[in-house]
């Protein structure tokens, strides 16, 4: 197994369900709250650790008692602590979530907070980790120059970037060309490309922008129809497992995990996203985001199932 990291955002989820969503101006009685660890670096970190990846968690937090939420939970999962950052400027990100109970369907506002604040010296102390690592996982949520000097770093080493373009936000062709493998779901894709993904063949369109950038490999998730995949000149739409669906917030962040860990092992990327399918699928059928990461152990059952 492969020493991996996922450099991003860590958040408190402030989570509260309701009939449904509200319109503008509009006030609804919810039926429940809930507050926990979140934000997709950490949500995606703690999914390829409880799969049983060797992952490293690098992120940046404020000194009030949020933070606490992201440290008690790295020590009660027994993930490293060693490379958080702290801020005693900006305060620990947050997530306002609205899930509505009978769709599942959400809306999110993200504060990032401390973790858009991270500087090129914080990104330097973690030279020696990401020059161990076979692959590091980002996403969008941290500022970008950060992203930026972690790609130029993982790139010196031969590290593997994976590009997770969550929330998505203008990129360089320059930064595109340093990723290794690219992670949109269909909007991003499309916001990214000008491509609207609706089948196969548009999702192929996708890919040959991102390949013409210099992406290697290319995977789209499409929700409940699967995950796209381009690589080594085959392209196909793998599907997804059916399950009833709970809660579905996360659910990227849990695919993009389980990638993650299933790549550190050596699958290949076809098997890779079926186990990562597997993950996502698991994932959601519980209520949160960190909290409804399964362990390596459901996983293998659901597969062992399911084959």
């Amino acid at each position: 197994m492969k020493k991996v990291a996922v450099f991003g955002s860590f958040v408190v989820d402030l989570m509260a369900r309701s009939p449904h969503l509200p319109v503008a101006g509009e006030t609804v009685k919810g039926s429940m709250f809930k507050m926990g660890p979140g934000g997709k670096g950490f949500n995606q970190c703690v999914a390829a650790h409880k799969a049983g990846a060797d992952v490293v968690m690098m992120t940046k937090v404020g000194t009030d008692s949020f933070a606490n939420v992201m440290l008690d939970t790295m020590k009660e999962l027994g993930m490293t602590r060693d490379h958080i950052f702290i801020s005693n400027d900006a305060e620990t990100g947050i997530a306002l979530i609205l899930v509505d109970e009978n769709t599942s369907q959400n809306e999110i506002i993200i504060v990032p907070g401390a973790c858009n604040t991270i500087t090129e010296a914080e990104v330097d102390s973690v030279e020696s980790v990401i020059r161990e690592c076979e692959y590091v996982l980002l996403q969008l949520e941290v500022n970008q120059d950060a992203n930026e000097r972690i790609v130029d770093m993982a790139n010196k080493y031969g590290c593997k970037v994976i590009m997770n373009t969550a929330p998505y936000v203008p990129m360089t062709d320059e930064f595109l060309s340093k990723c290794y493998m690219v992670t949109p779901n269909e909007v991003e894709a499309e916001e990214v490309t000008g491509v609207a993904v609706t089948d196969l063949e548009t999702a192929k369109k996708a890919a040959a922008y991102f390949r013409e950038k210099g992406v290697t490999d290319v995977v789209i998730t499409l929700g409940s129809r699967g995950v796209f995949v381009s690589s080594q000149g085959k392209e196909m739409i793998v599907p997804a497992y059916k399950v009833d669906a709970v809660d579905t917030t996360g659910a990227g962040d849990a695919f993009n995990g389980g990638l993650l860990a299933a790549l550190s092992e050596g699958k290949d990327l076809w098997d890779a996203v079926k186990f990562a399918n597997a993950l996502a699928a698991l994932s959601v059928q519980k209520l949160g985001t960190t909290p409804s990461m399964p362990l390596r152990e459901e996983i293998d059952a659901f597969l062992a199932q399911r084959e």
